[in-house]
């Protein structure tokens, strides 16, 4: 899968660089309303299919746009014990 960057040139998606700005945003919170490693990975995925569905080549800032949407949603993945 390709992503349209800002300038808009095409580039292969990396999900790593998702997880990278998720837990970058993550250390600026709260300790109390911090994600774990495992929720930061879950959102990045659900962020990937998302992206996937689109049958085409998502904007940054719709990936953004849907990874602010899986972070702010009230049921999170929430990490297995």
């Amino acid at each position: 899968m390709k992503v349209i960057k800002r300038n808009g040139t095409e580039v292969v998606f990396d999900i790593e660089k998702i997880v990278a700005a998720i837990t970058k945003a993550n250390g600026s919170v709260g300790e109390e309303a911090r994600m774990t490693p495992l929720q930061i990975r879950r959102i990045a995925e659900f962020v990937e299919l998302g992206c996937l569905k689109m049958n085409r080549s998502p904007s940054v800032e719709e990936i953004q746009d849907l990874s602010l949407i899986h972070i702010s949603e009230p049921t999170r993945p929430e990490p297995i014990s």
